[in-house]
């Protein structure tokens, strides 16, 4: 998922680098994929409220904990930031309310040095009464808001946009806000990701906490959402976005390109590019629509990667099940970005992984797979917390090592073996791998260590030795087919490993999850941690390879 430098990608046949722990509290946004949420163009009407399963409710109701009760302020109180008490980012998210939609207008004014005019349209389902409400949003000038079509009070408290309605919300309505905003491409000091500026154009990198540097939202993985993107550009740049296109207007000199997500999707895993961009057509297994967004300059050089997506998708079918969204493609950017990263049906590569010859295919393509396996890891199945996170960047590590090993004879058990000689080192960096240590100021993305990725492939390695191949198998399509278009935690994995292997792996999972030291490996009681040596701490991994 998140920003993997390159440089310090591990080896295929060495270990990645990994994040941190987590806590392995039975968190629940959703256990079962929701009602689909449709696009709204006017607000939702008061009797389709979106439900949720009483155990969602109490999830959440636990996950909020006091933050939901100091949402509840008098509108003369001081504006403050909130969060839903997440472990590793206490601000991220908002307690009071459940997104249902975003309509996201950017207007891109041909130079990627200035401003975007955007407008975020939000329809929410309230959840709890509300004298004011907090988005997240911390990187551009809010003009105007409006709540339910009236003007409403806003101010800014950390990166906070905290509102103030004319009138108070109550519980179980939806409500629509409306902001006016910039969108600012140049970067943030102290912070990675936001927009990415490319050679001609941009795109976005919003892993693990900075969509909001971009557009005001709920940004937490917990709150998925469906989105609309209306992306205007001057003639002669191609805009392209998650999900599906609804159409291209062209008035004077500038085209206005709509795109529409068929599942909910978190606001990390949101996509637009902007540039002089060629989009490639082809076609998938049962009849996928593909579509690859690349320099038009480039578009021969890499089309000879771009053709492998279809049997890597076959291939990761015929592991897990059915590709679980409406289309696919890589979107390759001529930008340094140090990683990849698995936007929602848009994957974005740096345009140099694929042209650089130091790269062997074999790894390149790995990588490939990596990201295309988020779509089922991370991405239709999100994490319930950023502690969640082993369980998307441990999956998509298990499938890139999986795929070398079928396709390219690079052996599995040597890299797991590598990984489990690295694993007590990674645990003292890091924490382990369901239990991270939190990011340190001004290094957010310092989440994804080592211990995330190979460290937590390694506990996939583990759990197939202790229960079996045929149980394993089994597990991992149950998994993203029961959680599907929803979010899911370490507490529900582990219970239906333990349901689907008939045993109770609760004391498996404690030690591998969350112990200081790694336990003895099933099945190879001769492989062995590597000796005690001081080494400076796992240098952050991101969206990419072990990305993001």
């Amino acid at each position: 998922m998140p920003h993997t430098p390159r440089a310090n990608l591990p080896h295929p046949q060495t270990s990645p680098a990994a994040p941190g722990p987590q806590a392995a509290s039975p968190q629940a946004h959703r256990t079962t994929a929701p009602s689909p949420k449709a696009p709204h163009t006017t607000p939702p009407g008061p009797k389709a409220p979106r439900r949720k399963t009483a155990r969602a409710r109490r999830v959440t109701a636990a996950l909020l904990g006091s933050a939901v009760s100091v949402c509840l302020v008098a509108a003369s109180a001081p504006a403050a930031p909130l969060g839903v008490g997440d472990r590793l980012f206490p601000y991220l998210g908002n307690p009071g309310y459940d997104v249902a939609s975003y309509d996201i207008a950017l207007t891109y004014p041909g130079s990627k040095d200035k401003p975007l005019k955007a407008v975020t349209t939000i329809d929410a389902w309230t959840t709890t009464a509300l004298d004011r409400l907090n988005l997240d949003f911390a990187h551009g000038t809010v003009s105007s808001v409006e709540v339910d079509g009236r003007p409403a009070s806003f101010a800014k408290a950390g990166e906070d946009l905290v509102v103030t309605p004319a009138k108070r919300l109550p519980p179980g309505n939806w409500t629509r806000i409306t902001v006016r905003h910039t969108s600012d491409p140049r970067p943030v000091e102290g912070r990675d990701g936001g927009w990415v500026r490319t050679a001609d154009g941009l795109a976005m990198a919003n892993q693990a906490d900075v969509a909001h540097l971009v557009f005001p939202c709920n940004d937490h993985p917990s709150d998925k959402a469906m989105f609309t993107f209306r992306v205007t550009a001057p003639t002669g740049y191609t805009a392209v976005a998650n999900g599906l296109p609804t159409g291209a207007d062209r008035v004077g000199g500038a085209t206005t390109w709509t795109y529409r997500t068929q599942h909910p999707m978190a606001t990390e895993l949101a996509q637009v590019s902007v540039g002089r961009s060629a989009v490639l057509h082809r076609t998938g297994p049962h009849g996928l629509p593909l579509r690859d967004v690349v320099p038009a300059k480039d578009r021969t050089v890499l089309e000879p990667w771009l053709k492998k997506t279809p049997d890597q998708i076959a291939w990761m079918e015929s592991k897990v099940g059915r590709y679980p969204f409406e289309t696919y493609g890589l979107l390759m950017a001529e930008a340094d970005t140090g990683f990849e990263l698995e936007t929602q049906t848009l994957s974005l590569f740096e345009r140099n992984l694929f042209t650089e010859p130091a790269y062997p295919a074999w790894y390149v393509e790995s990588i490939m797979v990596h990201e295309l396996s988020h779509q089922w890891f991370g991405d239709s199945v999100s994490p319930r917390t950023w502690s969640d996170l082993w369980l998307n960047e441990g999956h998509a590590t298990w499938y890139e090592a999986l795929y070398a090993e079928e396709k390219a004879h690079r052996p599995m058990e040597a890299r797991m073996k590598a990984a489990y000689a690295a694993s007590d080192r990674w645990r003292a960096a890091g924490g382990p791998p369901a239990a991270p240590k939190p990011p340190q100021p001004g290094q957010k993305i310092g989440i994804f260590r080592a211990n995330v990725y190979d460290g937590a492939a390694l506990v996939l390695y583990a759990l197939r030795q202790e229960i079996g191949r045929p149980a394993f198998e089994r597990l991992e399509r149950v998994w993203v087919s029961n959680h599907r278009d929803a979010t899911a935690g370490t507490a529900d994995f582990i219970t239906l490993a333990s349901g689907i292997s008939g045993r109770d792996l609760r004391g498996f999972f404690d030690g591998w999850l969350y112990g200081a030291k790694t336990p003895p490996m099933p099945g190879h009681p001769d492989w062995k941690p590597a000796a005690p040596r001081k080494a400076p701490a796992a240098a952050p991994v991101g969206p990419g390879k072990a990305g993001k």
